[in-house]
Parts: C-alpha cells; sequence; structure tokens
C-alpha cells in the first residue's frame, strides 16, 4: 500500500491486500481524521505508526504522547479545536484512558478510541488475541453514562466501521470505542477503498445563532447540542464538573439530573439510529448463534457445516457492542429454540444476552484463551 501512497491524497481507492490495523488507520483518514495522539503497545502499534506517515501527507497532525492519559487528554483538546481525533491502544493503555473518556462524555467531546484487545488481564499477553474488554468502554469510567462501541470481524469492516465510528461520534457529540481483537487487527486480507465522493462523513453540529446568544450546551429534540470551536468567535467554558446550558458549574441535584438524563437519552433514545447487527442463515433457524469480532468467523463456519449436518443453525452477530441491542435480541430470542453465545472470554457478553432473551434457553462457549475458537468447538456446542 505504501508504493502507492501520493501526497494529498486522503482517500487511497482502489483495491489493496493490507493488515486490520492499516485499514483502521486508512478508514480513519477517509472519515476526516487529521489529528492522532497515541502511546505505542502491542498489538495496536501499527495504527500509530501509519497515521504518521499518512497525517503529514493530508495536513493532519501526529504526536507520539508520553502515555495513553495524555493521548485521550489531547485528543479532546484537539476536538475541541474542531478537528476529527483519534488515538489507539490496548488493554492496559485502555485502562488509563478510561478517567479522560468520562470527561469526553460530560463535555460531548467527539473522538475515537480503537482498542486492539488482547489476551488479559494486566500484561496478559501482548501478541495474542482476546475479547476479554467488551464490558469496559461501558463500566470501566465512573458514574453513569452511555457511549458506543462496535466489533469488526474483517479487515474490509475495520475500514469501514472507522467510517461509522466518526460518523456517529460526531453525530452524537460522544466517544465511540472500536474494538478490534488481535486477530482481527494483524489479519490480512483484501480492502476495497471506494473513491472519496462515495464515503459519507458527517461533521459535527454547528452552531446557527450569534456568538452572544450561544450557550454551549443548550440542545433541541435531538439532545445534542451545537458545537463551536475554541479560537473562534464563540467564547464559552466546557467543564468536567456539572454544569449548565452554558456550560457553568452549577452544584444543584436538578442540573445533575437533568444533564445525567440528556447525556444517557441522547444514546438511549436513538438506538435505531446507532445499533448494527447482522445475520447470517437465519431462515428456519432453530438454534441461534450470538457472537462477534473474530470468534463470529468461527461461528461462521460453524454454521455451514451445522446446516450440511441437517442442524439449522444461523448466526447473529453483534456490530455494535454498545448500547446493547436489546431490541434485535428479543426480536432474534423469539425466532429460535435456542441461543448460544460465542466469546473468547470467560463469558461476558452472555450476561447481557441473558436479559433480553425471555424463556429461550441460553448457553455459552465462552474460552478465556489465547487463541481464537475454532469452528469444530462452536459446532460441538451447537450439534451437541
Amino acid at each position: 500500500m505504501t508504493q502507492r501512497m501520493k501526497k494529498n491524497r486522503d482517500v487511497l481507492s482502489g483495491i489493496h491486500y493490507a493488515m486490520g490495523n492499516v485499514a483502521i488507520a486508512e478508514g480513519a483518514i477517509a472519515a476526516g481524521c487529521r489529528f492522532f495522539a497515541g502511546y505505542p503497545i502491542t498489538p495496536s502499534s501499527e495504527i500509530a505508526e501509519h497515521m504518521s506517515l499518512r497525517l503529514p501527507q493530508v495536513g493532519g497532525k501526529f504526536i507520539q504522547m508520553e502515555d495513553e492519559i495524555a493521548s485521550s487528554i489531547a485528543c479532546i483538546g484537539a476536538s475541541y479545536s474542531g478537528t476529527k481525533a483519534m488515538t489507539a491502544t490496548s488493554g492496559p493503555g485502555f485502562s488509563l484512558m478510561l478517567e479522560s473518556i468520562g470527561l469526553a462524555v460530560m463535555t460531548e467531546a467527539p473522538m475515537v478510541v480503537v482498542n486492539a484487545m488482547r489476551a488479559s488481564p494486566s500484561t496478559g499477553q501482548p501478541t495474542k488475541t482476546g475479547q476479554g474488554d467488551v464490558m469496559q468502554p461501558k463500566w470501566g469510567s465512573h458514574g453513569d453514562y452511555e457511549i458506543i462501541a462496535l466489533a469488526p470481524w474483517s479487515v474490509q469492516e475495520s475500514f469501514d466501521m472507522m467510517i461509522d465510528a466518526f460518523n456517529l461520534s460526531e453525530r452524537w457529540r460522544v466517544p465511540v470505542v472500536v474494538l478490534a481483537d488481535e486477530t482481527i487487527v494483524h489479519l490480512r486480507e483484501k480492502l476495497v477503498i471506494p473513491p472519496a465522493s462515495r464515503i459519507r462523513r458527517i461533521e459535527r453540529k454547528k452552531p446557527k445563532v450569534s456568538p452572544e446568544h450561544y450557550k454551549p450546551f443548550k440542545t433541541g429534540k435531538d439532545l445534542v447540542p451545537a458545537m463551536a470551536t475554541f479560537g473562534s468567535p464563540y467564547r464559552f467554558y466546557a467543564s468536567g464538573l456539572t454544569h449548565d446550558e452554558r456550560g457553568y458549574p452549577d452544584m444543584t441535584p436538578e442540573a445533575q439530573h437533568t444533564l445525567i438524563k440528556r447525556l444517557n437519552d441522547k444514546i438511549r433514545l436513538h438506538r435505531d439510529q446507532i445499533v448494527r447487527v447482522d445475520e447470517f442463515m437465519m431462515e428456519n433457524a432453530e438454534i441461534g448463534v450470538i457472537s462477534y469480532g473474530i470468534s463470529a468467523r468461527g461461528v461462521k463456519g460453524a454454521v455451514r457445516e451445522a446446516r450440511r449436518k441437517g442442524v439449522k443453525a444461523g448466526m447473529f452477530r453483534l456490530r455494535t457492542i454498545w448500547p446493547f441491542p436489546e431490541e434485535q435480541i428479543k426480536a432474534f430470542a423469539s425466532r429460535v429454540n435456542q441461543i448460544v453465545v460465542v466469546e473468547l472470554n470467560y463469558g461476558q457478553i452472555i450476561h447481557e444476552v441473558d436479559r433480553f432473551t425471555g424463556s429461550t434457553p441460553v448457553k455459552l462457549l465462552a474460552k478465556p484463551s489465547s487463541e481464537p475458537i475454532h469452528p469444530t468447538e462452536i459446532l460441538e456446542v451447537i450439534a451437541g
């Protein structure tokens, strides 16, 4: 891919053979990302490496920060300057970012964070895969908040999902986390990058009132405030403290209730515009298998083999992890006799699935290993 790069070419349209991490970086650039702050950590380091090469070519800025805390905070500042910003990390680094991700939620700073999940906890196995971080974006920071988290399962989707991630972040003024496990980010596959004219970019809502009438956190029906930028004629205050529509700290119970309810409801009340799921061979399926990321690729092979053996199996793939696709899971559960959840951890998403499946029995294939679950293992559970 590097041989085809040209200066100031922000979309490298054409057919490529690329690594997942490169697809992530190119997807971000195609989405309009022009700022990256990060700190090297396996297995995400190739994202930073590629961005350090590409961003200067398209007029962007790359900064290697002193650590992950500074990286995520720099992205908030870049976002408030009017730039689409991102960072990339893995488990331990994502843990360090969680406080500032909460700050981004509170200040409604659009940004994208890629967490290339590895075998964990702690240092774990840095070069091996895992899906142990899927609960972390939703519950890792403190307080009540909603966030968006996506999970790609291929190199192509890694590119496409980065565009989606930036569009969702800009539209809803919320951090978006891309949970791409190690196998996906180091996978090499065909990548088709469309022409720039076919890539849809969503930009944040801008103020339509004069600077003297601007309130930085005043919203309309969609609960998302228009966003001015630092350095513009719009002078305003943004704080991690509980604040009113003007951005000024307000410590009253009423202010806390109003703000936190809005920050959560702008996501909860618009799930239908955010949640993405896929189905495979669900026609007349009696056994439904729920999975995501690299595990879903194993499920796809197992479902095909199960069908060849006469077992009516199908797959329901989570492309959106958060907000959790509650209504879609309910509808899915009503169509099958049994559900199997497959994930590369010791059982995490199963707890969310269980809440919305009603009387449909649920089985779990959870493997806290450091290599993907083989289709034959999944087939044994489906056909057993």
